[in-house]
């Protein structure tokens, strides 16, 4: 920090204010003390301060009064509160209001200047990312294809957190690239000549995780025949990658939130401490802040390495992006099978934008690899399109001859579609069976499940789906398997619609792919 930056002290101990004031005077930092609210206020209005280091507890007024004015006021100084060890719970409520980070007595010279230099960084990158107004051209970057503002947006992200130490956090749903993300973060930054560790937290058994980061010393446990370095030895200097961290243990997350603020740890079974220098990205496809409301999330964690938040959209949100991604990936495999493939046709391209890719990229991915293995010709018509996206006339013609006959059609619309009739809905026909089967048995679970060929689990599981208060459906005359029913209902359904595989997942109440997929597996396209 060659910069000089004026600091507020607001500390209310004249002893402890003068041992802070003797950490500071090492660093390039122009320090001015306050004792009380009302002074620290007074200075705010009077000069602009970088930092302000505020303690909580203060005389005549609460520092989280003197926080939120801060904020409110839009002040251009960035807030690290300061509080004892046993009030950390105000310290994460500060950081709720706005703090950038909080220190906890008593701490050293040396952490005080890491806290002070990642609230610095992290105010420069926000104001670096608001100010950004050109977006990033051409369509590829770092591994990743696509030209759509949203993912420009993802580009200038990157390049601005390669040049910060702070963490990253990234977000996004499965498949959208958040492994490429860290790891361009990663290429684009100083530690690039470093290794890179990537750890998957929901891949791996709980017991074992801490291991993994940690490293064991020999005879730490069963099978522990040597001294190990885990993830936390092997990416020092460089950058260890935290994949799907919401699935990590809590437990496993205390320790965790040790070696991010300090960058020590000590391996499973070891009582020396280790010291490693680790850029700390971590990522999840799940609302982490829902995961901290649920207390499956630490709350103090979360807000350590939440500093630099990247958002990977979903390919859906992409607009024409899936279609430059879909032709590289077929150029690609076309290439490596030794096909012709050079293009889709405009009504495949058409079936590929309207789909909305659940697996994103990863999805897409599969989706045309399939298509090359199993067809040839210059260009991809809708008929090569395997499920969820087509199903091959032939196969609907299996399916007409495979539905009952004597069913009537349903009732049609004034636009000529089937009217939605609710005996189809597969959910109420699953509800009235189990209702049924838990009635003629008593209540006794077993012989319910008995009766519908299933497993007491997979009920309890099914009637967790039934909202308390619906209007239940048409009521079943007799017990039968729940297999069986949904079977009969799905061609029933199918044959009302005149083999509109769109128009019976409607009619059932389902999305067109789980449709697919239940006729898959129920073999219904067999005569």
């Amino acid at each position: 920090m060659s910069v000089r930056h004026k600091l507020l002290l607001v500390e209310d101990n004249p002893a402890v204010a003068q041992t802070y004031l003797a950490y500071l005077r090492r660093g390039p930092f122009d320090a001015s003390h306050c004792d009380t609210g009302a002074a620290a206020l007074a200075a705010l209005a009077q000069t602009d301060f970088s930092v302000m280091l505020l303690d909580l507890q203060l005389p005549d007024m609460a520092g989280l009064d003197i926080l939120k004015k801060v904020i409110a006021e839009r002040l251009p100084c960035v807030v690290i509160v300061i509080t004892a060890n046993g009030s950390i719970n105000v310290a994460v409520e500060a950081m709720r209001e706005g703090a950038a980070d909080f220190l906890v007595k008593p701490f050293a010279p040396e952490r005080l200047f890491v806290t002070i230099e990642h609230a610095l960084e992290r105010q420069a990158l926000k104001r670096i990312v608001s100010n950004i107004a050109a977006p990033a051209e051409g369509d590829h970057f770092c591994g990743f294809i696509g030209e759509s503002l949203a993912m420009r947006a993802v580009y200038r992200i990157i390049d601005i957190a390669a040049t910060s130490k702070a963490p990253v956090f990234i977000t996004g749903e499965s498949g959208t690239g958040k492994e490429l993300a860290a790891e361009a973060v990663h290429q684009r930054s100083s530690r690039s000549n470093k290794p890179f560790i990537a750890l998957n937290c929901a891949a791996m058994p709980k017991d074992l995780m801490e291991s993994e980061i940690f490293g064991h010393v020999k005879g730490a446990f069963t099978g522990a025949v040597a001294d190990r370095d885990g993830a936390g030895s092997q990416a020092d200097g460089g950058t260890l990658f935290l994949d799907e961290i919401c699935e990590m243990d809590v437990a496993l997350q205390a320790k965790l939130l040790r070696f991010v603020q300090t960058g020590i740890f000590t391996k499973v079974g070891g009582s020396q401490p280790q010291k490693s220098d680790i850029r700390f990205i971590s990522a999840t496809n799940r609302d982490p802040l829902k995961e901290v409301e649920a207390g499956r999330f630490r709350e103090d964690l979360y807000y350590r390495l939440y500093v630099m938040p990247l958002a990977l959209p979903a390919l859906r949100e992409r607009g024409q992006d899936l279609l430059l991604v879909a032709r590289h990936f077929l150029q690609l495999y076309a290439a490596e099978e030794g096909r012709q493939f050079d293009h889709f046709a405009p009504e495949t391209e058409r079936l590929l934008l309207e789909y909305p890719w659940p697996g994103n990229v990863r999805q897409l991915q599969n989706i045309v690899r399939q298509i090359v293995l199993l067809n040839d010709g210059t260009v991809v018509t809708p008929d090569m399109l395997p499920p969820p996206l087509g199903l091959p006339g032939a196969n609907l013609e299996r399916l007409a001859l495979a539905v009952p006959r004597g069913r009537p059609p349903a009732p049609a619309t004034p636009n000529g579609a089937p009217a939605v009739d609710e005996s189809f809905s597969l959910l109420e026909m699953e509800r009235g069976l189990i209702e049924l089967a838990l009635t003629q048995s008593g209540g006794n679970v077993l012989q319910a499940a008995a009766a519908l060929e299933i497993s007491p689990s997979t009920l309890y599981r099914k009637r967790e789906q039934f909202t308390p208060g619906d209007r239940p459906g048409p009521a079943p005359r007799e017990v039968r398997p729940l297999a069986l029913a949904e079977t009969e209902m799905i061609r029933a359904a199918i044959a009302a619609c005149g083999g509109n595989i769109s128009r019976s997942a409607a009619l059932l109440g389902i999305n067109p792919s789980t449709l697919y997929r239940k006729m898959q597996n129920k073999e219904l396209a067999q005569p």
